[in-house]
Parts: C-alpha cells; sequence; structure tokens
C-alpha cells in the first residue's frame, strides 16, 4: 500500500523541491533521502510515455580483489538472474517486453549503473485503440501503471538477489563471451593497457572485464565456493547510503515518493564511506616520463600525452579544464592541429581531462597520425609543448572563458528532452558526484565563474616530467618485447630518452621568441548565436507532415516550421541526385575521396560552427550525395553557403590527396578488423540490395584513383542534379526559399529528369528460398564467428504484414535472447529484430560466438521450431498485453527537433511521402488477431515451411576452437570434456569428482561426438563410482545426452555431421545442374550471378500524389 501523502514517512527528507532546468523543460523535480540514507531523483513528466528508472550503485571494478578481477562486473550479470520475490531468472525482462520495455546495466571503475525502461501506460496510447477496449488491464484497475511493477522488481535486485547456483555458471559465461567479443577491439586493448601499466598500488591498474578463468577455475582449484564470494562482494559493498535511484514517469511527485518509500525503504544500510584515492597516485615515479610503443590490431596510428592531473570534481562552478581543453584541443586558426595538419602530420586532435575515480584524474592529448606524423612523433610533442609554454606565459583570458559560459548557457537553456532511459541512467550517475541537489542538471554544463588560480593550478601539471606517451602503430617500432595479460597486445616500454626531455625541459622555459610564431590563441568565435527568438503559436496539434513549397524540374523544397519543440535551431538536408553517383565501385570510392577532400578543407573553418552548436555533414546514399546543416539557425546560411562554396570550388592539392586517399584505403582495410558482429550488416546490404558494394569491391577500387579522377569527376557529379531539400525548424518559408536559391545558383546544375533517376531497389527471394553466403574473416586473432539468419517477408508497404512484422517481433525478442544467449550461452552478442529498410519486410537473428555457424543455425532453428508452441499457448490476454506494447513504441512522442527531421527525411527519400505510417501501422496492428500470426509464423517463420525464404551469412573466424582442438591430446581433451561434464552433472544433482570421472571418459572416442557413448560412460561413473540408483542414472543421462552437443561444439570437438543438402550458384548463375528443393541450401559463391538470378522488388509506390503536399503560394 503506497504511504499516505497526507504525512511524510519518519526519516525521509526532501533535499530539493526543484532543481534548476532548461528554459523548455516542463517536468517536475524532487530530491528526497530516506531513513537508510538512499537518495532518490524523482521526476514528474505529465506527457511521457515512457517510464523509466535506474539505480547507480558506488561500487565499481576498482572495489574487485586482486584475487578476482572482474567481481564488479560478475555481480552485475547476476543481479539480473532471479530475486527471491521473482525467481524465474526471466521474470524482470518478461515483465518488461509485454510492456514494450528494455533494461541494461554497466560497470565502471568506480560505479554499476542499472536502468530500465517501459511504456508509461498499460493500456494503448491508440485514442480508438480497440486493444484498449478488449480487456482492462489489472494494473489500471489498480491505478498503477507499468512502472510499480517493474519497479517493485527493479527493488528486489537491492533487497534480496538470489546468486542461484545454476545460474552462476551460465553467467560467469556470459562475462567470459563478453570479455572475447573485446578481445580484438583495439579501444579496449589500448585501455587495458593503459591501466595495465600503472602502478601496481593502484586498482586502475586491474582487469575490469573478468573472464572465466579468473572467476571460476582459478577460484575453485584454490578451494573457494565462489557463489559465497559473490554473495560476500555484494553483502559488502552494496550500501542503501551509496545508492541513487532516478525515477522518472507521468505520476505525480507524491505518487512516486510513496512507490520508493514503500519498495526501496527496506535496502539495508551499512553506512559505507565513499571510496577514495587520494594518497595512492595511478602513476609513480617509474611509470612516468616513460614511453610506450604498441602495436594495433587494426592498421592505426596514434600519439597520445598522458598527463597525472588533479580531480576537479569539486570545482564544478569553474570547470578549470575545460579552459586548457579548449584551447589546446582547438582546431582553429593559429591551433595545435592547424599546425600539424598543415605540415602533413596529424588530422585529429582532441584534449580533456578525465577523472578515473575521485582522488585520481588524466589530462590527455590524442592524435591520429599520418605516415610522415608517425615518423615526427617526436617533433609532435614538442609542438604540444610549444603550445603549453605559450600558454604558461599568458595569464588565463576571461573573454575566453565568457565564450564558454555564453555557450554553455545557450545550449543548457534549450536543450531538449532526451530517452527516459538515457535520462536516468545518466542523472543517475551524476547524483554521486558532489553537485548541490539543485543543480543536479546544469552543474555538468554551466561554467559559473572565471577561476584563473584553477586554470593556472591545472595547467602546472602539464609538465614535462609528470607525464608520459603511447605510440601505436603496426610498422614502429618493430620490436615490441612484452605482451599486455589480458589482451595479449604487443608493446615497449622505456624511459623517454634523455635528449628528447631534455628539449622538452627547454622548450616548457622558452620564450615567444623560441617558439613557432603559427601558434597563438584562438580568435573571437563569430558563430556564437545571437539571434534566439523563437515565436511560438498556439495550435491544436502538430501538424504531421512538411508543406511542399517548391516543385519543378530543378527542385524540390519541403518545410516545416517547428510546432512541437520550439527551439531556436533548424535543420536543412540537401539530397543532389546525380546520374554519376554510384554507378561502380570507383564512381563511389572517387566521390568518398572527393567528400572526404571537402571536409579536410573546412575543418579549421567550421570548428568556430561547431563550438558554437552548429555543424554539417556530408554524405553519399545509394544515388545522391547528401548535405546537412543543423543546429542553430541564427547563421546557418552563413555556414551553408561556405560548404556549398567550398564543394563548388575545392582546389585538390596533391599531399592532401595522398594523405585522405591513405586514410581512406586504411578505413577499408580496417573494417575486414572490426568485430563480426560490426561487419556482418555491410555483408547484409550488399547481398540484398541491387546497386550496393562491399567494402572489399571498394577497396579493390582505391588504389588506381588519382587526383585527377576526382578533379574531374566532382564537376560532372555536379553539372546534372535534381536538388531535393529539407528546411525544418526555426525558419519562415522565405528563410526556405532563400536557402534552396542560394543552393541552385552556387551549384548551378543542369537538370535531372525523374525518369532518369536511378530507383534504390531489394532482391526480392521467392518462396522456399535457402541461400548461404560464407566468408573467412580476416583477422588472424579472433575467434569469433558471426551469423546473420534473415526470413524474407515481402513488401513493407503491406500494412497488415507491417504489423505482423512489428508483432511477431517484439514477442520473439525476450524468448530469443533468454534461450539462445541466457540459457543455451551461445555467445555474449544475440539480438533479433524487424528489417522494414528499403521496401522488403523481413526478421533477423544475429549472433556472434565461438561457435561454428553451422551449429549457430541449428540452435536458431531449434529455437524457432519450439516457439510455435509458445505462441499457440499464448493467452489472449498476454497477447493483448503484448500488442499494446507496440502499439505504444509505434505512438512513442519524438524527444527533440532532429529526431522528427530524421523521420520527416526518411519519409522522403524514400519516394514513398507516408508521414501518417505511424497511425497506419497502429490500425493495422488493431486489427491483427492471435491466429493471424500463428498463420503467419508457420508459413514464414517456421523451419518446416516449404515458403518461408531465408539467408543465412556465416562470417567465419580464422582461428576455430575446432582447430585448437587438434593440437589436444586425446587425454587432454578427455578431461576437459570431464571438467564439462563435470561441472554439468554438479548442476543436475549429482556431485561429480572430476579425477574419478576421467578414465571412464577415455574408454571412448570422444571425436565420435556420440552423445549415446559418452552418456553411456558418464552413466556406468554414476553407478559404479557414485552408487546412483538406475532410474536416476537413466533420468541424468536424458538430460546429459541433450547437452552434450553444445558441450562438443564449446570444446570445437570434430566428428562426421549429418550433411545437409547443398548445391552452390556457379559463374552462370545456375545451380550446378541440382534441382532446387526445399530441402537444400544454396551456397553462394559468386554474389554478382546470385544478385542476377533474382528479381528485383518494384519501385516504391508515393501513398499520395505531391500535388497533395503542395503549398506553393502561401506565406507564413
Amino acid at each position: 500500500m503506497a504511504t499516505s501523502m497526507n504525512s511524510r514517512p519518519e526519516g525521509l527528507e526532501r533535499l530539493a523541491d526543484s532543481l534548476e532546468k532548461p528554459l523548455l523543460d516542463d517536468r517536475s523535480y524532487r530530491v528526497i533521502k530516506l531513513a537508510n540514507q538512499l537518495e532518490a531523483l524523482l521526476i514528474h513528466d505529465p506527457d511521457t510515455d515512457k517510464a523509466s528508472a535506474a539505480m547507480d550503485v558506488d561500487v565499481g571494478s576498482l572495489a574487485d580483489p586482486p584475487e578476482m578481477q572482474g567481481m564488479a562486473h560478475a555481480v552485475e550479470h547476476l543481479l539480473f538472474m532471479g530475486t527471491e520475490k521473482y525467481p524465474g531468472e526471466n521474470d524482470y525482462n518478461s515483465y518488461l517486453t509485454k510492456y514494450g520495455g528494455h533494461s541494461n546495466a554497466f560497470t565502471a571503475s568506480t560505479s554499476t549503473n542499472y536502468y530500465f525502461e517501459l511504456s508509461s501506460s498499460a493500456t494503448s496510447n491508440s485514442a480508438a485503440s480497440s486493444a484498449n477496449n478488449s480487456q482492462a488491464s489489472l494494473l489500471s484497475k489498480s491505478g498503477r501503471g507499468p512502472l510499480y511493477g517493474a519497479l517493485d522488481r527493479f527493488a528486489q535486485f537491492f533487497l534480496k538477489p538470489l546468486f542461484l547456483e545454476d545460474t552462476l555458471d551460465r553467467e560467469l559465461r556470459a562475462v567470459d563471451s563478453e570479455n572475447k567479443k573485446n578481445l580484438q577491439s583495439d579501444n579496449w586493448r589500448l585501455m587495458q593497457l593503459e591501466r595495465s601499466l600503472c602502478s601496481e598500488q593502484h586498482p586502475y591498474h586491474q582487469f575490469a572485464t573478468g573472464n572465466y578463468k579468473l572467476l571460476h577455475d582459478d577460484p575453485i582449484a584454490r578451494g573457494v565456493k565462489i557463489r559465497e564470494e559473490f554473495m560476500k562482494f555484494y553483502q559488502k559493498n552494496y550500501s542503501a547510503n551509496r545508492m541513487r535511484l532516478c525515477v522518472l514517469g507521468k505520476e505525480s511527485l507524491d505518487e512516486l515518493e510513496g512507490w520508493v518509500v514503500d519498495l526501496f525503504s527496506g535496502v539495508y544500510n551499512q553506512d559505507l564511506p565513499k571510496m577514495r584515492w587520494d594518497d595512492v597516485p595511478a602513476q609513480t615515479e617509474k611509470e612516468l616520463c616513460t614511453q610506450i610503443f604498441a602495436k594495433p590490431v587494426m592498421d592505426t596510428r596514434s600519439l597520445t600525452l598522458n598527463f597525472l592531473y588533479p580531480d576537479e570534481q569539486e570545482m564544478y562552478d569553474s570547470r578549470p579544464s575545460h579552459y586548457l581543453s579548449h584551447l589546446i584541443g582547438h582546431e582553429g586558426p593559429g591551433s595545435i592541429l592547424t599546425y600539424l595538419n598543415a605540415k602533413g602530420w596529424a588530422s585529429s586532435l582532441s584534449a580533456g581531462a578525465n577523472t578515473v575515480c575521485p582522488g585520481t584524474a588524466f589530462f590527455s592529448v590524442s592524435l591520429r597520425l599520418t605516415t610522415e606524423g608517425l615518423k615526427n612523433y617526436q617533433e609532435i610533442i614538442k609542438v604540444i609543448f610549444q603550445y603549453i609554454a605559450m600558454l604558461n606565459e599568458n595569464p588565463p583570458y576571461e573573454w575566453i572563458v565568457q565564450e564558454q559560459q555564453k555557450l554553455a548557457e545557450v545550449e543548457f537553456r534549450f536543450k531538449q528532452k532526451a530517452p527516459a532511459a538515457r535520462t536516468t541512467s545518466h542523472l543517475s550517475g551524476v547524483m554521486q558526484k558532489p553537485l548541490p541537489r539543485d543543480m543536479l542538471l546544469c552543474g555538468e554544463s554551466l561554467i559559473r565563474k572565471f577561476n584563473p588560480d584553477g586554470i593556472n593550478r591545472g595547467l602546472s601539471y602539464l609538465r614535462p616530467d609528470n607525464f608520459r606517451f603511447t605510440l601505436t602503430s603496426q610498422e614502429f617500432p618493430g620490436d615490441w618485447d612484452q605482451r599486455e595479460t589480458w589482451y595479449g597486445t604487443e608493446y615497449k616500454m622505456e624511459k623517454i630518452p634523455r635528449e628528447l626531455m631534455d628539449q622538452l625541459i627547454a622548450i616548457s622555459r622558452s620564450s615567444a621568441s623560441e617558439r613557432l610564431s603559427e601558434l597563438h590563441l584562438p580568435n573571437k568565435n563569430e558563430f556564437i548565436p545571437q539571434r534566439l527568438d523563437v515565436e511560438k503559436k498556439e495550435i491544436t496539434k502538430p501538424a504531421l507532415s512538411p508543406k511542399l513549397i517548391r516543385n519543378d524540374t530543378n527542385v524540390r523544397v519541403w518545410y516545416k516550421k517547428d510546432d512541437r519543440f520550439w527551439v531556436p535551431k533548424a535543420n536543412v538536408l540537401l539530397t543532389l541526385r546525380s546520374p554519376m553517383v554510384n554507378i561502380s565501385p570507383f564512381t563511389n570510392v572517387v566521390l568518398q575521396l572527393y567528400k572526404d577532400l571537402v571536409e579536410d578543407s573546412l575543418i579549421e573553418y567550421a570548428y568556430d560552427a561547431e563550438l558554437a552548436g552548429l555543424s554539417y555533414n556530408l554524405g553519399a546514399m545509394s544515388n545522391a550525395l547528401e548535405v546537412t546543416v543543423g543546429g542553430y539557425n541564427d547563421k546557418m546560411h552563413v555556414l551553408l553557403e561556405k560548404v556549398l562554396v567550398t564543394m563548388r570550388d575545392i582546389e585538390i592539392k596533391q599531399d592532401r590527396f595522398d594523405i585522405v586517399k591513405e586514410r581512406l584505403i586504411r578505413g577499408y582495410k580496417n573494417a575486414e578488423y572490426m568485430e563480426p558482429y560490426r561487419q556482418v550488416a555491410g555483408f547484409n546490404r550488399w547481398l540484398t540490395k541491387e546497386r550496393s558494394w562491399a567494402s572489399h569491391e571498394l577497396l579493390a577500387a582505391l588504389p588506381a584513383v588519382t587526383k585527377e579522377d576526382v578533379a574531374r569527376l566532382y564537376p560532372q557529379a555536379l553539372r546534372q542534379m535534381h536538388i531535393e531539400m529539407i528546411a525544418h525548424g526555426n525558419l519562415y518559408k522565405e528563410d526556405a526559399l532563400r536557402m534552396s536559391d542560394l543552393v541552385e545558383a552556387t551549384l548551378k546544375p543542369q537538370p535531372h529528369p525523374k525518369s532518369q533517376w536511378a530507383t534504390p531497389r531489394n532482391l526480392l527471394f521467392p518462396p522456399g528460398a535457402d541461400y548461404r553466403y560464407e566468408r573467412q574473416l580476416a583477422n588472424p586473432e579472433n575467434v569469433n564467428h558471426c551469423i546473420d539468419y534473415m526470413l524474407h517477408f515481402g513488401d513493407s508497404q503491406d500494412r497488415p504484414l507491417r504489423a505482423k512484422v512489428l508483432l511477431l517481433s517484439h514477442i520473439l525478442s525476450e524468448p530469443c535472447f533468454d534461450t539462445l544467449r541466457t540459457k543455451e550461452q551461445l555467445g555474449y552478442i544475440v539480438s533479433s529484430g524487424p528489417t522494414l529498410g528499403g521496401n522488403q519486410a523481413g526478421f533477423r537473428i544475429l549472433i556472434q560466438s565461438e561457435k561454428d555457424c553451422p551449429y549457430l543455425e541449428t540452435r536458431i532453428d531449434a529455437f524457432l521450431t519450439g516457439f510455435e508452441e509458445t505462441l499457440s499457448e499464448m493467452s489472449e490476454s498476454d497477447f493483448n498485453e503484448h500488442r499494446i506494447g507496440v502499439i505504444n513504441s509505434r505512438l512513442e512522442k519524438l524527444k527533440n527537433l532532429d529526431q522528427e527531421t530524421g523521420r520527416l527525411w526518411h519519409h522522403i527519400t524514400s519516394e514513398v511521402f507516408d508521414f501518417e505510417l505511424v497511425y497506419r501501422d497502429v490500425e493495422a496492428l488493431e486489427a491483427l488477431t492471435k491466429n493471424d500470426l500463428l498463420t503467419f509464423f508457420s508459413s514464414h517463420l517456421h523451419p518446416s515451411s516449404p515458403t518461408r525464404a531465408k539467408t543465412a551469412i556465416h562470417l567465419i573466424a580464422s582461428t576455430t576452437p575446432a582447430e585448437l582442438a587438434k593440437t589436444i591430446s586425446p587425454v587432454d581433451l578427455s578431461e576437459k570434456l570431464a571438467n564439462k561434464i563435470a561441472e554439468l552433472l554438479t548442476q543436475m544433482g549429482a556431485p561429480t569428482d572430476k579425477s574419478a570421472l576421467t578414465p571412464y571418459l577415455e574408454k571412448v572416442d570422444i571425436g565420435e561426438r556420440d552423445a549415446g557413448k559418452v552418456m553411456g560412460a558418464v552413466g556406468e561413473y554414476m553407478q559404479k563410482g557414485l552408487g546412483m540408483a538406475k532410474e536416476q542414472v537413466d533420468q541424468v543421462s536424458k538430460m546429459g545426452e541433450q547437452a552434450l552437443p553444445g558441450l562438443f561444439a564449446g570444446l570445437g570437438i570434430g566428428g562426421e555431421e549429418k550433411k545437409e543438402a547443398v548445391a552452390h550458384v556457379n559463374g552462370n548463375g545456375t545451380t550446378n545442374g541440382v534441382e532446387k528443393k526445399q530441402s537444400k541450401t544454396i551456397v553462394v559463391e559468386d554474389v554478382k550471378s546470385f544478385k542476377a538470378s533474382l528479381p528485383l522488388s518494384a519501385a516504391p509506390k508515393p501513398v499520395k500524389d505531391l500535388e497533395e503536399f503542395e503549398d506553393l503560394e502561401s506565406k507564413l
């Protein structure tokens, strides 16, 4: 029962009844502290359609015991696996999914953050919803929305989690899989190298993620009862006074307060102190003044200078490090980057302070280097210290801080809403910081005073004797002599040469006459917006579609004045349709180089605009170039004109061309070394779209491209074009027309008739199609395979079909994740969802795993086969709740101007102009029945269906478990399998001595992969070794036979598989004379022939004539 609102609960303290907030923020806020010292920020949003909560616990990986590193991360995983009140391991996520929700968590150095989001209503947000009328929700009857039920389940994480033995092993394997996912990621590798090479006395030195060996095998070998250790860690560190809760809902603040008091007051408080490391330096004399050379997985070149720096969290009102990062990281005239760019040494630079834990911070300067920059890395370091010397020579300038204050104030004043979960997760973390409670929204944004002493203090840490640097390159120096423990990164660490140190010390003491004259402070920023007026009008409801205010052979201009968010911002997006775009891989990479060269030439000019909240972007679609300018509308036209003039008049210099081309080549090469699950989307597009190129095709075309090719082709691309534009935001119709005139007058293109426009089309997969594309991954160190299992349904403009795909994908999502990731532990990356892009509808399941793709495909098939029964047995009540969840997700309110622009632009560039798509989807969802879904599932998703159309992409790891297994002796293999089976039997209630089991397994040829024979040997052990009754042995053996295939696959044990009927598409597009039947999989070997053998989808069909959108005369 909720606490009475008439009296405040005993011990409850209100820390703030309001917060300093943005101008347009209509939410109400309250900060409370419960009697157990747990603090909560309550957010009442009367118009929200999403509710959310997040808990930030002030304990993270720095609290890990050295002997079980990764413990905090493992505990984060384990809290999801059931609580005393809700013991089912998927009770929490099943509840969230029912209401269109999701959850996640992350472990940082000093905190662990848990959050969720779901619909704020148990009934449909559709005004005329039959779903509302068909069955009233029990939650609605009780007067409580879904948020209360979610909060109740969430609170149990911090009251009575179970840490069940049978979930422990699986979640530790999930942690292990998560770690293995990151093993070939340079971001993770270099971050851990930086940590590992810090002082061993500081916990920052430790390995934060953890793995199965550290958290399971090693402790067990030491006789540790690991479940007890996780519970001890939780009990020792999870205290109410370390917890910060943020709850966002449409309920009143009083109601939210009552719920929080009821549900969270029972969290135990130990009055634990805040963890700090003030007296433990992260780097000592041993680690400082060193140079680290690291070899990356990808072909990248970078230089990072790291300075020990004071923790400035208490200085939230002045944020002095922002002055230094602003100047050192500047990209305009006089900056470090402008000088290095002119020398051809660096392409990007960033700088800033980062507090890794209370009492410990670093100030870093990071650069991306060119080939010449790598050769001159010592000179680059000298340039950076020259700039620091210049800053030391001059007092901090108040006008620079005033500019920062102005920009920060404008950005905060007109800040728009973020999604609910992002809001609560972020703010619960902010609550851990030493901010006044009424400044939780603005404390990290605003700069309230000029603090020259703080700036000078920070500057005093940027000294040669207080830093070290890391140089990353695959070529230099070549004599890496060590390997980092956890990721295996090759590196070399040594003291900075005395000669270089002496030079840096001398530079630090140099006068202006001894330094580079090209380095100086930036000019005043002319892009800071002055006009921030917004004409706000009373409207009944926002318009759903833009108006077409110009429509002729040259230009189509769409316009929508902001009638929803009322911010002094706008977005202008241009599509420049040209017959020269994307004709071939060659023209594709030529225009990509052109785009990159334009951006390269605008770095210096556009940086001030970016600081002032105004940005641009260039891109390439399948049939057009795209230009975007967005931000504060005051000086938008100035930036747009500069971008257009540069596109028209760019002078391509050979040295810049060489740098940009080399960078693009490395980008395409590195794409083949990304994590497999990140690569698979590119192959998906390549295999399903008419005009799409794989990265290796683009890479092959790139080396031959010359500067002259770009100079010749880009004017041809601009010569004949059709211009399509949307102007959306704080603009008048005249503003939009003036900008379209500016585009036309600057580029002066000839007309490109609509009859000649290239039409983006997808391949059509006929009923019964079953294709597989296999590709060996390039990275020789990668152990992860990836499967993209795609089912093709038909035209995405078919409204009933769209509804079925949306609803069925929603219903499938949680069981898919729970079965394939949580229970079967196939891999850390498991996802599923609808595919409605282009003009084709489908459904996909993606898994990244050490297990091979054929095995993963069988498990997906098994899941889908079993799911038919789940769907058949689903009650009408549950079906209706899922339908309401999807309807509410489709009706979710737009959060900001950019979201609305993106939606409008999608409908325009699709050539369908279906601006009311969301509402048409809802109508189709309202009409769906469970029988509709069952029929659809049986015909389009069930593996036995003769009408199902499927394509599976198999990305195959270069290093597979099977290959590793070949190097293991039969005795070792028996021992490894004995380990796995001993764990399995113990979970099944038959505690097993591995050493006693091994002799029984050695009697069997494990390579045969015969589960029956293996379990026969195990059964003999259970009877003779354990004295178990035959009935019990038979029961355990039956369960064991079902589980053994997964164990075999995990160990990479080979053996004869059942051969599937496979045909191969050859160069002629035939199937080698084999008649294709549903039971056969066609392996795609020649993609060009494969694509040529399939029909193409029709062109998109506009839902309305364009004349219906025209408004060619009216004025605003």
